[in-house]
């Protein structure tokens, strides 16, 4: 796959392009399904399969620390698009110039004169443009007079419900991990480096391996059974609590803190990937550092509980 990083980096496509645009953040069932068939229509017409997302993504330049939680930060959103049938991934930088940027001349700059776009694959609630003028009407309408065809996707369903992004969010507010799981198609997880912290957890115990968040909204906050990937290609179990610590320091940056059970390695500046398993509880203030301890040994309990059942 190959990454291209604004507009002014893309070389043209001579002989056009399959393109299809949008967040797709968590890259959920539904944006595979896109992808899969965006896929297919360029292996049918002999062109590169583009991708194009926003960064920032839009609802982030306009709603600021307001906006939606993400499922994926850009580093695991680009790890992800490269183990799909992607050619090119281009990210563009969502500013003030996309902010006003009328959808005809959006039309006209980027997907004719910079694109060359051929075929393009849109998600069924797809809008763009100021005050989101653009829809998939105004695609097809503008398709017949720059000679290139426009296809909905349609909605695609598990069980009943049409899966969104904003849908998994809501699941894993709730902390229903499970739901999430079938929108996703897979667990949810974070990946990060493994960072210096201060080390407190050592002092009660409970050493941890800590990943800084980099978002004041997550869309998990608590205590959680995981496993974690991408140490020597074992898989470690562990209990997670993603939030503010508001026992130790009560800050505002989200950390995600895991503790390995039986294990004892220096991992730092590892990348790391951690999986959400089940939700045990929420992230509460504790009167004491001795209070803390005394749940945290429930915690792991609970986890290894947790673990002992699912291997049943």
């Amino acid at each position: 796959m190959h990454l291209i990083r604004g507009l002014s980096h893309l070389e043209p496509f001579k002989n056009g392009c399959v393109l299809t645009i949008g967040n797709f953040d968590g890259l959920h069932l539904g944006h595979r399904t896109v992808i899969k068939k965006l896929a297919e229509r360029g292996e049918t017409f002999g062109l590169p399969v583009v991708i194009m997302i926003f960064e920032p993504q839009p609802l982030e330049y306009f709603l600021g620390d307001n906006s939606p939680s993400r499922l994926m930060r850009l580093r695991e959103k680009v790890i992800e698009f490269a183990k799909l049938p992607v050619d090119n991934l281009l990210i563009v930088r969502f500013n003030r110039y996309f902010a006003n940027c009328d959808a005809e001349q959006f039309i006209d700059d980027v997907l004719i004169k910079k694109l060359n776009v051929k075929h393009l694959v849109i998600g069924d609630d797809f809008h763009f443009g100021k005050a989101r003028r653009g829809n998939f009407a105004m695609l097809k309408e503008k398709g017949k007079l720059y000679g290139f065809s426009v296809e909905d996707t349609g909605s695609y369903q598990v069980e009943g419900l049409r899966i969104s992004s904003t849908l998994i969010r809501d699941a894993l507010g709730a902390g229903d991990l499970a739901q999430a799981e079938k929108l996703l198609g897979h667990c949810y997880s974070v990946c990060g480096r493994v960072a210096h912290g201060d080390k407190r957890g050592r002092t009660i115990g409970y050493p941890t391996a800590n990943i800084r968040m980099f978002r004041k909204n997550t869309p998990v906050n608590g205590v959680f059974a995981v496993t974690m990937t991408g140490i020597d290609g074992f898989e470690f179990e562990g209990v997670a609590n993603v939030g503010t610590r508001p026992t130790v320091d009560g800050g505002s940056k989200v950390i995600l803190e895991t503790h390995l059970f039986d294990f004892d390695r220096e991992i730092y500046g590892r990348y790391v990937e951690v999986h959400f398993k089940q939700k045990i509880r929420d992230e509460v203030r504790f009167h004491s550092l001795e209070q803390l301890k005394a749940q945290i040994v429930k915690d792991v309990a609970e986890t290894k509980k947790i673990f002992a059942e699912m291997k049943r």
